[in-house]
């Protein structure tokens, strides 16, 4: 539905035309005589070099090995060729006209804090980090919008806007680190998103440079637009398949008032998704809804001691950001009381709050501590679905003899169910890896979704054929065809 441009491609005759690289040697034997392997390298170096400075190229493989992958578990990642670090569009479009010219995969990355393999590495390919494309270009009060490159640090540019009186409401747990690019190509989430939903609903317009170097703007910086297809959201959650964003143009919202924050204990995880259904249907819209199990509760308390009660089965926390957030709360409170809560205690001011939503953004890290190593799993169901969801995590649990803690977002029935294991220990990590795949196949049987906010990546490629089908399968391959026809964007992801 919303208009795109195109730009007049450069030297159309000088790109060629081949199959998709399977390695970055494809192509690269024009003399015979010379190991394409060996030269692989230095060929591919020179060729960047005509169009980024030397500081934006590196090669030293001890270097260029540390970009090899993101935060997932269990996710294969290869050798970079070289990492590549632009700041411009131009040098951006210059790489992409460069792998097009040689058959050179590239995975663009942002901060690489994504839990789904989507940024990791492929052999020989060229890693484009855009990190360095960070400038904030335009927040407009009146427009309402913000105009950002990708390599933005998501609490940036929440802390610029609020300067002006604005809100941007996406806000992943690691918003400190994450990247808006980053944001944008996994669709995220985050703590408000039960009131104020994902990225994808701030996104209005798009800068994004093509496979083959052509730059492309999607969408509008107007409050309306229904003009074409709507690329602009084909982009968002396309974890770098289809193009490499490097503009975005934002919505923004008016800051609301502070949040005051709720916190109720009960006395099973059952009673705790009760009161969630019975805060929704009252037509409640809090600007939080998240859910603690008492795995959870234990982790961040054995890390951090913030004396939670861990005697609770579960810790519901809510939140207000409305006029008159305490009337809010002490409407849910009573409804949580229904629902069995044990206790029920609201926060007096923004100081108690943000110690409550501390807690709640500890939780992963807390984990993390129990074993060393978590495998973190994002399965989104309906709301009504929620206990069933919580109750089958448990018998997962038991069944493969693991510590699996459960965090949701509870308001939109997204769930982070974590699996605790042991990276050293074959066994524990096989049972891990089966449970994982066993609470995905719970979602799905429950009505929900493979993935809520993570993405697909390479860790949940087998389970995304299985939710969309083989049409679904077939679509999407063909709508990446047409926008990456060599095949060399992000390659083994998704399908």
């Amino acid at each position: 539905m919303i208009m795109s441009r195109i730009e007049a491609r450069p030297d159309e005759d000088s790109v060629a035309v081949g199959s998709p690289p399977e390695r970055l040697t494809q192509n690269l034997t024009q003399n015979p005589t010379q190991n394409p392997t060996e030269n692989l390298a230095e060929r591919l170096t020179e060729h960047l070099l005509t169009g980024l400075p030397a500081e934006a190229v590196l090669t030293d493989p001890d270097i260029t090995g540390s970009y090899a992958n993101d935060m997932a578990s269990f996710c294969e990642a290869g050798t970079p060729a070289v990492v590549v670090l632009p700041r411009t569009v131009e040098q951006v479009q210059h790489v992409m006209r460069t792998a097009t010219e040689l058959r050179v995969p590239v995975v663009p990355q942002g901060a690489r804090t994504g839990l789904s393999g989507a940024a990791n590495a492929s052999d020989g390919c060229i890693v484009l980090s855009l990190t360095k494309m960070d400038r904030i270009l335009e927040i407009s009060p009146v427009d309402r919008i913000a105009v950002v490159e990708p390599g933005v640090i998501n609490a940036t540019l929440s802390r610029a806007v609020n300067e002006h009186g604005l809100y941007y409401p996406p806000d992943p747990s690691s918003w400190e680190m994450c990247t808006i690019g980053g944001n944008i190509g996994t669709a995220s989430g985050g703590l408000c998103c039960v009131k104020y939903g994902v990225t994808a609903e701030y996104v209005l317009g798009l800068d994004v440079v093509l496979a083959d170097g052509r730059l492309m703007s999607t969408g509008r910086r107007t409050a309306k637009g229904v003009a074409g297809y709507d690329l602009t959201r084909l982009f968002v959650g396309s974890e770098g398949s289809l193009g490499i964003v490097v503009r975005a143009t934002l919505a923004l919202k008016p800051q609301p008032p502070q949040q005051l924050v709720l916190a109720a204990e009960f006395a099973s995880g059952s009673a705790a998704c009760d009161a969630v259904c019975r805060i929704m249907e009252g037509g409640h819209v809090p600007s939080l809804l998240e859910l603690m199990d008492r795995t959870t509760v234990k982790a961040v308390n054995d890390m951090a001691h913030m004396g939670l009660p861990e005697s609770t089965e579960a810790l519901l926390l809510a939140a207000f950001d409305t006029h008159d957030p305490a009337a809010d709360l002490a409407a849910v409170g009573a409804l949580c009381e229904a629902a069995g809560a044990t206790q029920v205690v609201p926060a007096e001011d923004a100081a108690e709050s943000e110690l409550l939503l501390q807690a709640r953004r500890l939780s992963l890290t807390g984990l993390e501590a129990v074993k060393g190593t978590t495998m973190i799993d994002d399965v989104c169901v309906p709301r009504s679905r929620l206990a069933e969801m919580l109750r089958g995590v448990d018998r997962i649990a038991e069944k493969y003899r693991l510590t699996i803690g459960v965090v949701a977002h509870a308001g939109d029935g997204n769930t982070h169910p974590t699996v605790c294991f042991d990276a050293s220990d074959p066994d524990e990590s096989r049972r891990a890896r089966e449970s994982f795949d066993e609470i995905m196949a719970l979602g799905l049987e429950l009505g929900g979704t493979i993935t809520g906010e993570h993405g697909v990546g390479v860790l949940k490629k087998e389970w995304l054929a299985r939710e969309i089908g083989p049409v679904g399968v077939e679509m999407q391959r063909a709508v990446k065809t047409a926008f990456d026809p060599l095949g060399i964007l992000n390659p083994g992801k998704l399908f």
